[in-house]
């Protein structure tokens, strides 16, 4: 509970969460150096590092591996793993899953759409849970949600009802700025928006999307790197150097010492 007890707080004192997703060990470790507040093993780890076709296809085994190896390489910073899906259908099934996520390292976990129900159940068996709401990549439409008054509404209570239930965190994910700020003050949890505006209590990002791995860029994001450009520019040096005879040299190697080589030789001949 102190864990959770830190978001409430930097939502009270108005300091923002900075949260973004991470994969695997080297990835989490990395984001830990740099003072992450929680990182999200998410299971868009299926489409960026799993070559997957959508994040339908993840499993729960592939959550509680990946989750596993960020705790791994951050084992003191707060870790949030998403349920996949068809995994939280029923309470039941729910718990099961949160629990498996949380014996590979996570501290709570996340699961999309409005299920209060599954809150109330994971939160009863000792699973904090992060909601979110808007674009659902699991099984929603990729495009901005709240732009009508019926769906702004929609949303709004949807966000009160996961509130209710206790969530302690929620993603908006592609909701108009404006609606992302109104939700923001009229809940008690935090709220994490990725492409939502900086009205949220915090952001969440994609890693490989910051990264740059990919050539695509999405509106809601930031490239702060250019890494894609950089792994293959780097593989294709090594290509070069490896053709070429260039790599690798003696620098790069052990070297026999010079008796040995001498009765090798001898031997030999």
């Amino acid at each position: 509970m102190r864990l959770l007890a830190k978001f409430a707080e930097m939502k009270a004192q108005g300091e923002k969460i900075a949260t973004m997703t991470a994969y695997d060990a080297p990835q989490a470790r990395a984001q830990a150096a740099a003072g992450i507040d929680a990182i999200l093993v998410g299971d868009s780890v299926g489409v960026n590092i799993l070559g997957y076709a959508s994040e339908r296809e993840v499993t729960l085994a592939d959550m509680i591996h990946h989750t596993a190896a960020a705790r791994r390489g951050a084992p003191d910073t707060f870790i949030y793993a998403d349920l996949p899906f068809a995994t939280y259908d029923t309470p039941e099934q729910a718990v099961a899953s949160g629990l498996a996520l949380q014996k590979a390292g996570a501290d709570a976990v996340k699961f999309e759409g409005a299920h209060p129900d599954i809150v109330r159940a994971l939160t009863s068996a000792g699973v904090p849970v992060c909601g979110h709401i808007g674009y659902e990549p699991q099984t929603g439409e990729r495009r901005v949600h709240g732009k009508t008054f019926e769906e702004a509404e929609r949303l709004r209570a949807e966000a009160r009802a996961l509130d209710e239930a206790g969530v302690f965190m929620i993603v908006l994910e592609l909701v108009p700025a404006e609606l992302a700020g109104i939700i923001s003050k009229e809940i008690k949890a935090a709220t994490i928006g990725i492409g939502a505006g900086s009205g949220t209590d915090g952001q969440v990002l994609v890693f490989p999307d910051v990264l740059g791995y990919t050539e695509k860029n999405f509106r809601h994001n930031k490239r702060y790197a250019e890494v894609g450009a950089t792994m293959e520019a780097a593989t294709a040096s090594y290509v070069a150097d490896v053709k070429g005879g260039v790599f690798p040299t003696m620098a790069n190697c052990a070297a026999l010492p010079a008796e040995t080589l001498e009765q090798l030789c001898k031997k030999a001949g």
